[in-house]
């Protein structure tokens, strides 16, 4: 039975407030689940015993001799000790400043100065390990806590586990009054060019932005939050636990992301939060098993997916279906894609999908098999939704209508511009840029181009600064292209190069286990790495680009393509936290291949 329980957050002055009040409201209500790797079980807290716990990080917090706005970090994975410490500091009215876990050491380095942070809370002996290139900047902190033991030599930084941090004394939890203005968290961007810039949002942007998504999507105490996308970006965080508080919905620590297939099975979530790329990974492995079935099984899937999507166009007052499509649908859901669904838990009933634009064409599959996604869109400086798709009205081609008191209107260039109680202070410490991106009237400039249909929807069109201009003049999205390309199997990562070039050409990571599949097919010898270099190979592949671009207009033609070794991660600088491609590194760290594709020209 479905139940809504939602906070108002009118009611409230600030994010720790909210978790205080939910608390209250659900005390013994299961708040968050996360997988002991001592006892190896999954372990359920309640509200009740959270906030008590929240409580003991809070006294720490006060011991440690911080005041209100004074600034703490926090560079876990996703779990229940995140929100202990970042609830603790709210309360208090310090600032948390989230870091991802697999940063650089010299991206840290610079924002633990620019943000002035006194202490930082890490895992363990990997993180300290990874920050011991940075000593001389953490020496500057008040201390380092980590959740496990770590055996540290240094003679400079002060690092305390916590259990010895932590104290035993009973303690309530405190939630301090708040100004309206209040800053909450400082949440450094993963730009794909530049340095990270801190945005600033209060409680109350954070606030609207929740109330707002609960007025845009059904959302209940029985709802199941699976929790992966890391909490130092603020789609996560905002969408994946502030609003699962507000809501009274339980939120689930999924352990990694290569046992996320397992954690779906044994949790049975019912809802999450995600970024294209993860079901672009989907989309491929599926695309790559199926190339394998029987032509049978094929048309079978086939049919699954294509008597899905037709019953969801007539839910959504499309056109109707028709009784051979509600027939094959009545069949083909409990032999093709429950199977599917199943992989998910059995139970999920939406995926709420952001970052980037996710391609129609997936979108189409996953919604004709039964797993609805509806897509959102905004920016960290928006904290950070500002549109998104109803479940009873999404357009998947779309990034859905405009939230619930948010203004947005196409500007300048197409240019999307929001404003809203949702809208950032300011960048920290940066004037300049804060006003590079806030107009005098208030007006956010996304930098992302867009157009709204007759019925309200948003579309995005591409970015002002993404777009390729050929030597021709010729102006060309790169986006678009990049998601179609993509979708083919054997195709891991591209990126399309062309900026005052006279043509289109590309940069592929090919996956190597169906490269070696397809090489056979082909009748070719070599293996490998040598794969990478194959005539034939190049060859083909070309091919499928240029067939996923069939229907693409003319300028989309891609006339060479360069196959590439190296896997692109965020681990080595390729790619941002949230899998966006970083341009300008790889266009340097490639430069000898980009130049051979126009040897000549």
């Amino acid at each position: 039975m479905n139940i809504k329980n939602n906070i108002d957050t009118n009611s409230v002055n600030s994010l720790a407030a909210l978790f205080s009040k939910r608390a209250a409201i659900s005390a013994d209500e299961t708040a968050f689940v996360q997988y002991d790797t001592v006892a190896e079980q999954w372990v359920d807290y309640s509200w009740s015993q959270t906030v008590a716990d929240a409580a003991r990080w809070q006294r720490a917090l006060q011991q440690s001799g911080l005041h209100r706005g004074d600034r703490i970090a926090v560079m876990l994975r996703n779990c229940r000790e995140w929100v202990l410490f970042d609830q603790a500091a709210l309360g208090l009215g310090l600032v948390t400043v989230p870091i991802y876990t697999n940063d650089r050491a010299g991206n840290i380095a610079w924002l633990l100065r620019d943000a002035g942070v006194r202490l930082l809370l890490i895992e363990g002996a990997e993180e300290w390990r990874a920050l011991r290139a940075i000593e001389e900047v953490l020496a500057q902190l008040d201390a380092v806590i980590t959740l496990q033991p770590v055996a540290t030599q240094s003679s400079t930084v002060r690092v305390i586990h916590v259990d010895e941090w932590l104290t035993d004394e009973a303690a309530e939890f405190r939630v301090e009054e708040m100004p309206d203005n209040t800053l909450a968290t400082i949440i450094y961007t993963s730009g794909t060019t530049g340095p990270p810039k801190g945005v600033m949002l209060s409680h109350r942007n954070i606030l609207f932005n929740v109330k707002s998504g609960l007025e845009s999507i059904e959302i209940y105490t029985t709802d199941r939050f699976l929790s992966f996308l890391p909490l130092s970006h603020a789609f996560e965080r905002s969408i994946g636990y502030y609003l699962p508080v507000a809501a009274g919905s339980s939120i689930i620590y999924a352990r990694s992301i290569p046992q996320l297939a397992e954690d779906l099975q044994q949790q049975k979530p019912t809802a999450m939060v995600a970024v294209p790329r993860i079901f672009e990974r989907i989309y491929s492995k599926l695309s790559a098993k199926l190339a394998h079935e029987s032509v049978i099984k094929q048309k079978l899937f086939q049919l699954a997916v294509e008597s899905g999507w037709a019953l969801f166009q007539q839910q959504q007052g499309l056109q109707h279906a028709g009784m051979k499509a509600q027939l094959l649908h009545l069949l083909l859901d409990r032999v093709v894609a429950a199977k599917v669904r199943s992989r998910f838990g059995g139970r999920f009933r939406l995926a709420v999908c952001g970052g980037a634009a996710l391609s129609p064409q997936i979108s189409r599959l996953f919604i004709g098999l039964g797993i609805p996604i509806v897509q959102g869109y905004g920016l960290t400086e928006h904290s950070p939704t500002m549109s998104v798709n109803r479940v009873e009205d999404n357009i998947p081609a779309s990034i859905g209508k405009v939230m619930p008191g948010m203004e947005v209107v196409i500007g300048r260039d197409d240019e999307i511009l929001a404003r809203s109680p949702s809208v950032m202070l300011g960048y920290w410490n940066n004037e300049q840029a804060t006003a590079a991106v806030i107009d005098e009237d208030g007006w956010l400039h996304s930098g992302d181009k867009g157009r709204f249909d007759d019925q309200g929807h948003l579309y995005i069109i591409g970015r002002l600064k993404e777009i390729l201009v050929l030597s021709n003049g010729e102006k060309v999205p790169p986006g678009d292209i990049e998601l179609a390309i993509a979708a083919e199997a054997v195709i891991d990562e591209v990126m399309i190069i062309g900026d005052a070039r006279p043509y289109l050409s590309a940069l592929i990571v090919p996956d190597m286990d169906e490269l070696c599949k397809l090489a056979t097919t082909l009748g070719i010898s070599a293996t490998g790495a040598a794969l990478l270099q194959e005539p034939g190979v190049i060859r083909h592949l070309l091919k499928l680009v240029r067939k996923r671009l069939a229907e693409f207009p003319g300028y989309a033609r891609i006339q060479r393509i360069a196959l590439i070794a190296d896997a692109w991660s965020v681990e080595n600088g390729i790619l941002t936290p949230t899998l966006k491609l970083k341009r300008s590194v790889i266009s340097e760290r490639y430069k000898n291949e980009i130049e051979a594709l126009y040897a000549g020209h």
